[in-house]
């Protein structure tokens, strides 16, 4: 006897039947109407990118990350990768605006809703295969585009109804000023902020630790930095340190100009400086966030300002800035307790023998043609209490009954599925008068 372990999806994959397909979709084009009234474009591109597109633009352990494809035909059999799946929609985004830039407007606010794959090891909250919820602007290097990416961001979360919300803000030349004033060489900077990055996953000692081992950093320097960036001080002890430093207090600048330009939009208890947000990958230039909420470890959202990765990719050099919902840790935190309960059809459409089953086909096309989901029952018994069953299951709110008594006299029974109230109507009114009731109340 077959396992039924053998019909799972793969590790970090999911099947979604009807009722979640539907729940996200709601979530989709809530974020969608959103990103649109801030007069966002929508964007696709391939689920597979160039390997060379996607390499070296998101540190090397995220480049660990990459799910490769092997190359086929006659070099199937050297094991070389010469495709990816992709690993964002930014690095993609940056790739199109490099190819197209010349018929995109200036700035190019485009947003994109679509899959995203790991190589990653799948635990809670986290999957190999997930829809990223991306906004970018590319073309300003306003501090603007900046707090437009943000508020358009935390509308979509408050019309979600995501509770309690909030942004952790931080610039990555803040960041950089922080390892200057601390005389970290350039050489070892990158590595240092990707550990720094694991300050919400790791240990304060366990960082230390890997900043001393792995970064190269003396133990003064690695206790220093983590000390500052932990202490319940931490943001009047990152700016005492960033006195003496001019890139750092250019950071502190783009910080204070985000918080100037949302306070109206935004309360002050959601969004806030962060001196210990990092953010590890490597293309993020300056203003960085990521959004927690109560309840899911790690973020629900980041972003930030990435200038110059479109010119890494060979076009026109252009600063951009954007950030991602992550609707998987979103969906969990949302109230179910207001939401209908799964409805296939609005009408059900009875067969009660085979002489009423060509009328009840074409009322069952009026009824859609009225603008009204229907189906036709299609068993094979047509007794009439599996065929009440069918409709109650469907979710239906009117059940169409057509028997032997209402075809002789030119009627249909409505019946309320909720109230089990029933009523006669002439069949040819049939479909207008369901189009009544079910159309949504004022």
């Amino acid at each position: 006897m077959a396992s039924l372990k053998q019909f799972d999806p793969a590790s970090g994959t999911r099947d979604f039947l009807a009722a979640e397909f539907e729940r996200r979709e709601r979530a989709f084009a809530t974020i969608r109407t959103v990103f649109s009234r801030y007069g966002f474009q929508p964007l696709q591109t391939p689920a597979f990118e160039r390997l060379d597109v996607l390499t070296g633009k998101y540190g090397d352990e995220g480049d660990k990350l990459i799910f490769k494809i092997l190359r086929r035909g006659e070099h199937e059999a050297t094991g070389e990768a010469d495709l990816a799946l992709r690993y964002d929609l930014t690095v993609p985004l940056a790739r199109a605006a490099a190819a197209y830039g010349s018929q995109l407007p200036s700035p190019y606010k485009r947003y994109a809703i679509a899959p995203v794959w790991r190589a990653d090891r799948p635990g809670k909250g986290r999957f190999r295969e997930f829809v990223q919820c991306d906004l970018d602007i590319v073309g300003s290097s306003s501090p603007l585009s900046d707090a437009e990416v943000v508020l358009a961001m935390h509308d979509a979360l408050e019309a979600l109804g995501v509770p309690e919300f909030r942004f952790l803000v931080n610039s990555r030349h803040a960041l950089f000023g922080l390892l200057e004033a601390y005389g970290v060489p350039d050489d070892l900077g990158s590595g240092a902020l990707i550990t720094l990055d694991k300050l919400d996953k790791l240990s304060p000692e366990a960082v230390v630790t890997e900043l001393v081992v792995s970064r190269g950093l003396s133990p003064e320097v690695a206790e220093g930095l983590v000390n500052d960036l932990t202490a319940p001080d931490a943001v009047q002890r990152v700016r005492d340190e960033l006195k003496s430093s001019d890139v750092g207090q250019a950071g502190l600048a783009e910080v204070d100009r985000l918080l100037e330009l949302t306070k109206d939009a935004i309360p002050a208890e959601r969004i806030a400086f962060t001196p210990n947000l990092v953010r590890g990958l490597d293309y993020y230039t300056g203003i960085i966030f990521e959004v927690v909420a109560p309840g899911m470890p790690g973020s629900i959202a980041s972003g930030g300002r990435y200038d110059g990765l479109i010119g890494r990719l060979g076009g026109k050099d252009s600063p951009a800035c954007g950030g991602s919902l992550g609707i998987e840790r979103i969906l969990p935190l949302l109230s179910q307790a207001d939401e209908a309960a799964y409805s296939q059809i609005d009408v059900a459409v009875t067969v009660m023998g085979e002489e009423q089953a060509a009328d009840s086909f074409r009322l069952a096309a009026e009824i859609r043609r009225a603008g009204v989901r229907a189906g036709v029952y299609l068993g094979a018994s047509g007794k009439f209490a599996k065929q009440m069953k069918w409709a109650s299951d469907q979710g239906a709110r009117f059940c169409v009954i057509y028997g032997a008594n209402e075809r002789e006299a030119g009627t249909v029974t409505l019946r309320d599925m909720d109230s089990g109230e029933q009523v006669q109507v002439p069949f040819d009114q049939a479909a207008a008068e369901l189009a009544r009731r079910c159309a949504p109340s004022s």
